[in-house]
């Protein structure tokens, strides 16, 4: 087996919930990211696990010859595979490993495991060479919602986390209570710029607590009684923008106030964005906004780089195995979040 170089080509893969990706590195170059979206779910109303796994096993090896393709590479070129395994859904994890190894050992190239929510935080660096340690992450999706400070690749903190529904899960919960369906986010954000964010008070969970951690479930709650008793579940097109605005405005403005609180408690002068939350347009106008008068640098991801990606696996995977760090094919997934030192 030969060791992994600066040079070396890098294949990456992701399969924690519904994405199915492959991405390509060619020395420090994203050459290929390719994402497969499992969007047949909607129509269930939420992700089914049993679903996502059966279309992971019929995707992936398209996903992955298609990603090679693009880069224009064979697996013959590749020096190195990294793998999600872990958080996410455990049938899905099993897939992208299972085929991992079964690749590591085909060709005979170091395999190294890597954690979801670490390729969320650094995946800034793909697109930023600038971006320099420390900073502040904040890591927004339908199943994630924390704050960490990064000192480097090995040294974090979680500093705050949300206590109940991730701000991801609150966007779609609340946008499938008012008829939008599933998954509701995108669709809430593009209806809610005809609207007007002051228009209904809802509540902002946590907002004046000393501490920087979330809660998004009395916001939900919130929202659903304003619907049942003040509209009488009469959500009509003309009153459905504000709606939309103004629950919207409720997530960003704790997300934007907690994050920027974090970034002056830790003297951080840089601020990484990502998740599925942070292609929302509220989200990331606010925290230019606020992070510009307060002259710290905002690093927020392209709109691929948002979602559950195999490049941001790929950045983290690179960096563990230029420092030596492999996995072999012994390591098992696990649905567990991200264990950090937490202050």
């Amino acid at each position: 087996m030969t060791s992994f170089t600066e040079q070396s080509t890098l294949l990456a893969i992701e399969t924690s919930c519904d994405e199915t990706s492959a991405a390509v590195f060619r020395g420090r170059e994203l050459a290929a990211n390719v994402i497969s979206s499992q969007m047949f779910h909607t129509k269930y109303g939420g992700i089914i696990p049993e679903l996502a796994s059966r279309a992971h096993v019929q995707s992936l090896p398209a996903v992955v010859a298609e990603a090679l393709r693009q880069a224009g590479v064979g697996m013959r070129d590749v020096g190195g595979i990294a793998v999600t395994a872990h958080p996410g859904l455990m049938g899905a994890l099993v897939v992208g490993t299972s085929f991992a190894k079964g690749l590591s050992l085909r060709y005979n190239v170091p395999l190294v495991a890597v954690n979801h929510i670490e390729g969320h935080i650094f995946s800034a660096f793909i697109e930023n060479e600038s971006l320099a340690f420390p900073f502040l992450a904040l890591v927004v999706s339908g199943g994630h919602t924390s704050i960490f400070h990064v000192r480097s690749f090995e040294d974090y903190e979680i500093i705050g986390s949300t206590r109940d529904d991730a701000a991801g899960e609150a966007f779609d919960k609340i946008a499938k209570l008012l008829g939008l369906g599933y998954p509701g986010g995108a669709k809430m954000d593009a209806v809610a710029k005809q609207g007007n964010p002051a228009a209904i008070k809802f509540p902002r969970g946590m907002y004046h607590e000393e501490h920087f951690d979330f809660s998004f479930s009395g916001l939900k709650t919130s929202v659903r009684t304003y619907v049942q008793n003040t509209l009488r579940n009469q959500v009509t097109a003309e009153l459905l923008p504000d709606l939309c605005a103004s629950a919207q405005e409720a997530i960003v403005d704790v997300l934007v106030h907690k994050t920027l609180r974090a970034a002056d408690r830790t003297d951080a002068r840089a601020i990484v964005v990502a998740g599925g939350v942070a292609a929302n347009s509220r989200l990331r106008a606010k925290l230019h906004e606020q992070a510009t008068k307060r002259s710290i640098g905002l690093f927020i991801p392209s709109m691929q780089l948002c979602t559950d990606n195999a490049g941001m696996i790929g950045i983290v995977g690179r960096k563990k195995l230029l420092h030596g760090i492999q996995s072999g094919l012994e390591f098992t997934v696990s649905s567990n979040a991200l264990r950090a030192k937490r202050a």
